[in-house]
C-alpha cells in the first residue's frame, strides 16, 4: 500500500520536509555565558575600532578645529585640509611608488624563495634536511648585530641601491616553516604520482606543490606584504642619503619628527591664526592621523582578501593526513 508521501509525490506533489525542531529554553547558566560573550565581544569591538575611527575623524576635521579637543567618531568640522597638505609634498608620490614596488617585488621573491627551501627539507630522502632545519632556526634566535650587518651590507655593495630592501629578507625562517608544515601536510601519493609521470623536482614544486599549497603562501605573503609596507628603519640605516629611495614610511617617519619638533610654535601658530576661518594650515596632531591613515590604508584594503587563508593556511599544515 502506498504512503502518503508517494500518493503526494504521485499526485505531482513534493513530499514536505520534516521541520527541524529548536531548543527554545536554556538554563540560566547558558543565558549568563551568551550574555557575556555579547558584552566582552561588543566591548572588544569598540576597543579595537574606537583608535582607527578617531584617527580618521580627526584626519578629516580641520586643524583648526581640532586644537579644541573633543573629537571623537566624526570629524566635527569636515575638512579635506589635511590630506592637501600631505599629497602636496613632492616626495610622497615617488616615496609611495618605491614602497609599492618594495612590497610587491620583496613579497613575491621571499615568498617563492622561501617555499623551495620549504618544500626541499620537506622531502625525507634529502639527508641534510634535519641539520639545514635547525641551522635555519638558530638564525631566529642568534643575531649578529647592527654593526655586523651594515658592514655586510656593505660589503655586497647593497648599500644605496633598491636591492637592500630585497636581499636580506629573502628568506624567512618563520614563513619557512609555516610552507614546510603545510608541504609535509600534502598527500603523499600525489608528488609520487608526478614522479611516476616523469616529472622533475622543479616541476613537481612548480605544477603541483604549488597550487596545493595556496593557503600557506597567502599567509605568508601578507605577513611578508605588512612587514616589507612598514618598514622604514632599513632605509634610514643604508638608503636616509638617497631621496630616490626612500619610501612611505621613511617619509612618515620624517614627517612626525619634525612636526613633534615644531609642536610648540606650530600650536601658536595656530591659536594665532584661530580667529581667521579661511586661513588653512596643520598641526602636528592633524599630520599625525592624516600621514597614519595614508599609510595604513593599503593593507585594510588587501587585508580582507587574504584573511580567509589565515586559519586553513596556520592549522591545516599542522595535522599531517
Amino acid at each position: 500500500m502506498a504512503t502518503p508521501a508517494a500518493q503526494q509525490v504521485g499526485a505531482g506533489k513534493k513530499p514536505e520536509k520534516p521541520r527541524k525542531v529548536y531548543k527554545r529554553f536554556q538554563s540560566p547558566g547558558d543565558r549568563l555565558f551568551d550574555l557575556f560573550n555579547f558584552i566582552f565581544l561588543s566591548l572588544l569591538v569598540i576597543f579595537t575600532l574606537y583608535p582607527f575611527l578617531n584617527t580618521l575623524a580627526v584626519s578629516l576635521n580641520n586643524a583648526n578645529d581640532s586644537i579644541r579637543g573633543g573629537i571623537y567618531l566624526l570629524p566635527r568640522d569636515f575638512s579635506l585640509d589635511n590630506y592637501k597638505y600631505v599629497f602636496q609634498e613632492a616626495t610622497i608620490f615617488h616615496a609611495t611608488l618605491v614602497s609599492i614596488l618594495r612590497t610587491v617585488i620583496g613579497t613575491i621573491v621571499t615568498v617563492f624563495c622561501s617555499a623551495m627551501v620549504a618544500y626541499t627539507i620537506s622531502r625525507p630522502e634529502f639527508l641534510l634536511r634535519r641539520f639545514v632545519t635547525v641551522t635555519f632556526i638558530l638564525t631566529m634566535y642568534l643575531n649578529g648585530g647592527l654593526i655586523p650587518n651594515y658592514l655586510l651590507m656593505r660589503d655586497l655593495d647593497l648599500i644605496g641601491s633598491f636591492w637592500v630592501y630585497i636581499v636580506p629578507g629573502i628568506i624567512g625562517v618563520f614563513n619557512m616553516i609555516v610552507i614546510r608544515s603545510f608541504i609535509e601536510g600534502l598527500p603523499e601519493g600525489i608528488i609520487e604520482s608526478a614522479r611516476i609521470d616523469g616529472a622533475g623536482e622543479f616541476r613537481t614544486f612548480m605544477q603541483i606543490v604549488i597550487p596545493l599549497a595556496l593557503p600557506a603562501l597567502a599567509t605568508v605573503a601578507l605577513f611578508t606584504g605588512v612587514f616589507q609596507w612598514n618598514s622604514w628603519f632599513d632605509v634610514f640605516l643604508y638608503n636616509s642619503e638617497k631621496a630616490n629611495l626612500s619610501t612611505l614610511q621613511y617619509e612618515l617617519m620624517k614627517m612626525l619628527a619634525n612636526s613633534n619638533s615644531n609642536s610648540s610654535m606650530t600650536s601658536a601658530s595656530a591659536f594665532a591664526n584661530s580667529a581667521n576661518a579661511s586661513a588653512n594650515f596643520v598641526t602636528p596632531t592633524s599630520i599625525r592621523a592624516t600621514m597614519t591613515i595614508v599609510a595604513s590604508l593599503p593593507m585594510i584594503i588587501v587585508y580582507p582578501f587574504l584573511q580567509k587563508y589565515f586559519v586553513k593556511g596556520m592549522t591545516v599544515g599542522g595535522v599531517k593526513g
